[in-house]
């Protein structure tokens, strides 16, 4: 178990594109364990935080950003993907501002009395937030199955899934990271694997408060 510098405990999720994380996160809440979408924060950050904001535009320019003021994500995602120097700026901003974030609201759920809360990011090893996570658990499921999600879910090509998966670290680097792993495969019971997984960091949250 990592030793991360913070109150409470934090559980990372993380996995593969169409290994269905989310999926996982909501069956973690519906046992009442709040879970921080990064994707879903770094969105608005982008539209709220103003210095990430000012950082975005110093990057890309001014049209990184309507005239209302919205994040322009097309613009910016042609630009990024296209231009690799530009994509590890913008990770290099972005990602820094979304573990902030995510502290201050992981502070918040421990004060309010939550066992422990989850932090759950597509790129969580890739860009070292799993360093920050006292439990880091990865999602898998078979190559094949997963781009079959992604292209139903997406309306995506094959090889467009395919490209995407590219850009990700191999599954294999991240279970060698993991703590704990979920396979969902549509084999395995993924109800069965959430509780059993809840019960192993309920004891774990026992035995950091009594150290």
């Amino acid at each position: 178990m990592k030793k991360a510098h913070h109150r409470g405990f934090r559980v990372g999720i993380t996995g593969g594109i169409g290994s269905g994380k989310s999926t996982v996160c909501r069956l973690f809440e519906s046992l009442g364990i709040p879970v921080y979408d990064a994707d879903y924060w770094a969105k608005w950050l982008l539209n709220h935080d103003k210095e990430l904001k000012k950082a975005v535009t110093h990057i890309f320019g001014l049209e990184a950003y309507t005239q209302e003021g919205d994040y322009n994500t097309k613009f910016v995602a042609q630009f990024a993907f296209s231009n690799p120097e530009k994509l590890a700026a913008l990770n290099a901003v972005a990602h820094p501002a979304v573990e902030k974030h995510s502290r201050a609201w992981h502070s918040d759920k421990t004060v309010a009395g939550y066992p422990y809360t989850i932090k759950e990011a597509a790129l969580l090893v890739e860009s070292g937030g799993h360093r920050y996570v006292d439990f880091l658990v990865v999602v898998t499921a078979p190559e094949q199955l997963r781009v079959q999600r992604v292209v139903e879910r997406d309306n995506s090509t094959e090889a467009q899934v395919l490209a995407r998966m590219q850009a990700q670290l191999p599954e294999i680097q991240k279970v060698a990271l993991a703590d704990g792993i979920i396979v969902n495969d549509g084999q395995h019971s993924l109800v069965q694997q959430v509780w059993k997984l809840h019960q192993l960091l309920l004891l774990r949250v026992g035995e950091t408060t009594k150290s």
